[in-house]
C-alpha cells in the first residue's frame, strides 16, 4: 500500500462503521441520578477481542478470558458502565438477555445451553446526580442491550451525554461517549467509541483548544472567560459534594475496533497502541486514580493484503496501528464536543459547547 495516502472517515465516522457491530445505550437522569451503561453488540457467533488495562485504579470484569493463553476466543457484548465497581452488575443484564437469544460460549450437550461471553468495564461517576446509591443495574445493562439490538445494523451512533457518558466528567468539563472511524487505502476499517471521564483534562490549558481535535483556536478572550467559569463551575461542585469537587476518581473507557481478520495477538496489540490516542486527547492520563481500559474487537471481514516479505505486512499492520490510535483521540474529542453540561444536586458540569462556543 501506498503510506502517503492517508485515511479518511467512514461513512458515519462511528464505531458501526465496522460492520455487524451494534451500540447501544441506557440511562438514568433526575431524582439524583445521573449515571448509564453503553454495550457493544457483538454480532451472533461472537467477535474476536483483547483488552489493554493502563490505568492505576481498574474496575473490571472477564477480562482474564482475553488473555491469548487462554481457551475463549469471542465475546458477545461489551459493557462499558458507570457506577464504579457496583455499575459491574450491568453485565448481568446483557448476559441474561443474550442467553435468552440463544447468543454465547456452547459448552456442549445441549445447543440452548450458552455461556455468553461479557467483559465490562466501569468509570466513576458515584454522587454526580447527588445520589451515591443511584448506580447501573442489572436492569439497565438489559436496556442497552435492548437498544443496540433495535438500533439495527449501520446505524448511528448517539454521543455524548447518554449511555456510560451520561455522568463522565473530563478536567471538571462535562465529559460523555464520542465516536469517530477511519477507512484505511486497503480497505479496512477502523473505528473507536470512548467513554470519557478522566482526572486529567481534554483542553489545553494555554490556548483552550481540544488537544484531539486540530482546529482553530477559540479566541484568546473567550478562553480567558471560559477558565473562570470552569473555575467557578468547579467551586460550587466542591461545595455541593467532596466528591464532585475535588476527589480525582475518573476512568475512561473505550473500544477500538476493525473489521480486519487479526489474530489474538494482533488484536492485543491494537489496544495496546490505541492508548496512545486516549494520551494525545487528555492530559495527564492513566493515573493511579483512573482505570483507562480499551478492549478491542476484530470481526474478521476482511481478510488481512498479503504481503509478500515480512516488513511490507509489518507496514501493513502498522498503518492499522497507527489509525487505532488516531480515531480514539478524535472519539475523545468528539465525545467533549457533543456532552451537554448538567447542572444537579452533587455539582455543575459545564460543557466544552457551553464555554467555548456559546451553546
Amino acid at each position: 500500500m501506498d503510506e502517503n495516502i492517508l485515511p479518511v472517515s467512514g461513512p458515519l465516522d462511528a464505531l458501526t462503521d465496522v460492520a455487524g457491530l451494534r451500540v447501544g445505550h441506557a440511562q438514568r437522569v433526575g431524582e439524583g441520578r445521573l449515571t448509564g451503561v453503553t454495550v457493544v453488540l457483538s454480532p451472533p457467533g461472537g467477535t474476536l477481542a483483547a483488552v489493554e488495562v493502563r490505568g492505576g485504579g481498574p474496575g473490571t470484569r472477564e477480562t482474564d478470558v482475553l488473555d491469548a493463553r487462554n481457551l475463549v476466543r469471542r465475546v458477545d457484548a461489551i459493557v462499558l458502565a458507570g457506577g464504579s465497581a457496583f455499575g459491574l452488575a450491568a453485565a448481568d443484564g446483557v448476559m441474561a438477555w443474550l442467553e435468552e437469544h440463544g447468543r454465547g460460549f456452547r459448552p456442549g450437550g445441549d445447543p440452548a445451553r450458552v455461556v455468553p461471553i461479557v467483559p465490562a468495564a466501569v468509570l466513576f461517576d458515584l454522587g454526580r446526580g447527588g445520589d451515591w446509591r443511584a448506580r447501573p443495574d442489572a436492569a439497565l445493562g438489559r436496556a442497552a442491550a435492548e437498544d443496540a439490538e433495535r438500533s439495527g445494523p449501520g446505524a448511528p451512533v448517539a454521543r455524548g451525554s447518554v449511555g456510560a457518558g451520561t455522568g463522565a466528567v473530563a478536567g471538571g468539563l462535562k465529559g460523555g461517549a464520542g465516536t469517530a472511524s477511519a477507512l484505511l487505502p486497503s480497505g479496512v476499517t477502523v473505528a473507536a467509541l470512548a467513554v470519557v471521564n478522566a482526572v486529567g483534562s481534554p483542553v489545553d490549558p494555554a490556548t483552550g483548544a481540544l488537544y484531539g481535535a486540530p482546529g482553530p483556536l477559540p479566541l484568546p478572550e473567550r478562553h480567558a472567560a471560559a477558565v473562570l467559569a470552569l473555575a467557578a463551575a468547579r467551586e460550587e461542585s466542591a461545595r455541593r459534594s467532596e466528591l464532585s469537587g475535588r476527589a480525582p476518581w475518573a476512568t475512561t473507557l473505550a473500544v477500538v475496533a476493525t473489521d480486519a481478520a487479526l489474530t489474538r495477538s494482533q488484536a492485543w496489540k491494537l489496544a495496546g497502541t490505541a492508548h496512545d490516542g486516549l494520551a494525545r486527547a487528555v492530559r495527564p492520563v492513566h493515573l493511579m486514580t483512573d482505570g483507562d481500559t480499551v478492549f478491542a474487537l476484530a470481526t474478521g471481514e476482511r481478510p488481512v493484503p498479503e504481503a509478500p516479505t515480512p516488513i511490507e505486512g509489518a507496514l501493513w499492520f502498522n498503518a492499522l496501528l497507527a489509525a487505532g490510535a488516531d480515531v480514539l483521540a478524535r472519539a475523545v474529542a468528539d465525545a467533549i464536543l457533543s456532552a451537554r453540561g448538567a447542572d444537579t444536586p452533587g455539582g455543575v458540569f459545564p460543557s466544552y459547547r457551553e464555554l467555548y462556543q456559546g451553546g
